[in-house]
């Protein structure tokens, strides 16, 4: 969408008599006199913003207040095009430069979605969007102290509780989908966790343990709208997970949300970002010492490498994946890695090997990959449609019928965008054989998931 140019803005700049690069030295300084010692706005951001880009709160306030001061008058957020309650139609994409930018942009981002604005359900995955930011929190030292104090205290059982919120719908998300789920989540992230965020109250330890609990929370509802294939407010919410994270410290979590952003990079078809962004959730790994997460951005990458045609790489990676597996000790790893076990490790080696086109070593790890916890059905349906598809491969239409049947099956009682691409990918995959009566049969039987 083409954005008019922010006339006012410019003019307020000429009346100043302050260069671009002058504003921006001024908001940074005057942010940093605020507590907001994240901020790096140069004049490219200025130029942005003249060019009809809204900044995020409380961007535009200090901008207003630098005008007030240097013209000797009251200068409000309108008067320079930036009207309050606006909210800017990329919200959530860019990665934000200190703790306040990143708790009013998720915050914002948790209103807008509850109040489903046009912009949000039509939004798409934009390429490169926080890009720059990852880079910036991967190579400059923290430097946000998380102390607040607002009006709510916030103590353990405030953090506790997202914690609970956090793992009781993610099992349900697992069992049934994101599809009626999503929306509590999102709700409860804008009415519980919002205020504690804004308004609260909190030394150093609980402001980190409530940010974290909030990162994974966000991630979650960024996950289950990939699920939902609702990519451009995925990408948004995972993002901004990040940029919790990194007001946590925990790069572990971080990875994590990497990892995710890779893989949801991939399966849309851009496998050079998806590798970039398991690269990076390599590097967050290691910073982690997590080996499960380790083993997870390996593979990652090795799917990447895989959809891009690359056999070699992708061995390598896969190696590597499976050496990090072997180091692990999951007693002593965070509970949001503890889906990541051998049935995963598996199938995402089955994925890698089935696009590449192995598919005799495809079947064997999608056979392992149903070893698996009986409470991620979605799962379950993801692996057995990966076993068909691999079997089809290799010409085993009875056994691949069975599996595909099975996968039908279950498709039926998830709410998940993601699993009928994955029914369609499945019946692609057995048309050409329709004139064999077992595939006619289960082709029948496959119809369509709620």
């Amino acid at each position: 969408m083409r954005r008019e140019p922010n006339r006012l803005l410019q003019q307020h700049l000429a009346e100043a008599g302050l260069s671009r690069k002058g504003l921006a030295r001024r908001l940074n300084d005057l942010g940093s006199t605020r507590g907001m010692t994240g901020m790096r706005y140069d004049h490219g951001s200025v130029l942005r913003w003249i060019g009809g880009q809204r900044p995020r709160d409380p961007v535009p306030g200090l901008l207003a207040e630098i005008f007030s001061l240097r013209l000797g008058k009251p200068v409000s957020t309108e008067d320079i095009g930036m009207p309050r309650g606006a909210v800017p139609l990329d919200l959530g994409q860019e990665f934000p430069h200190s703790w306040q930018e990143g708790v009013a942009a998720v915050t914002a981002l948790w209103r807008a979605d509850v109040e489903r604005r046009r912009f949000l359900l039509d939004s798409t995955f934009a390429l490169g969007a926080g890009s720059a930011g990852i880079a910036r929190w991967l190579t400059v030292p923290e430097e946000d102290r998380l102390a607040a104090g607002g009006p709510r205290r916030v103590g353990v059982s405030d953090v506790t509780a997202i914690h609970e919120v956090t793992r009781s719908f993610s099992e349900l998300d697992n069992r049934f989908g994101g599809g009626s789920i999503r929306g509590p989540v999102v709700k409860y992230l804008d009415t519980a966790v919002a205020p504690l965020l804004r308004d609260g109250s909190y030394g150093e330890a609980t402001g980190r343990a409530l940010a974290t609990a909030a990162a994974e929370l966000t991630r979650l509802a960024g996950w289950m709208a990939y699920d939902l294939e609702q990519h451009g407010v995925a990408q948004r919410y995972l993002i901004q997970a990040l940029g919790l994270a990194r007001g946590a410290g925990d790069h572990g979590l971080g990875g994590e949300i990497l990892a995710g952003m890779s893989h949801q990079a991939v399966y849309i078809g851009q496998p050079r970002h998806g590798l970039d962004l398991a690269r990076a959730a390599t590097m967050a790994a290691r910073r982690s010492g997590i080996f499960s997460l380790m083993a997870e951005a390996h593979v990652q990458e090795a799917h990447a490498y895989a959809v891009l045609g690359d056999g070699p790489s992708c061995a390598a990676a896969l190696h590597e994946a499976e050496t990090a597996f072997d180091r692990r000790s999951p007693q002593d790893e965070p509970r949001w890695i503890g889906y990541f076990d051998e049935a995963y490790l598996a199938a995402k080696s089955a994925h890698c090997l089935r696009d590449l086109g192995d598919g005799a070593a495809a079947v064997r790890h999608a056979r392992r990959s149903l070893r698996m916890d009986g409470r991620f059905v979605r799962g379950r349906m993801f692996n057995l449609s990966l076993l068909a598809s691999a079997l089809v491969q290799q010409g085993e239409l009875e056994e691949a019928c069975a599996a595909a049947g099975s996968a039908f099956d279950l498709a039926r009682g998830l709410q998940s965008v993601r699993t009928r691409s994955y029914v369609k990918d499945l019946r692609k995959r057995l048309e050409p054989y329709a004139e064999d009566p077992r595939v006619a049969d289960v082709l029948s039987h496959s119809g369509a998931p709620v």
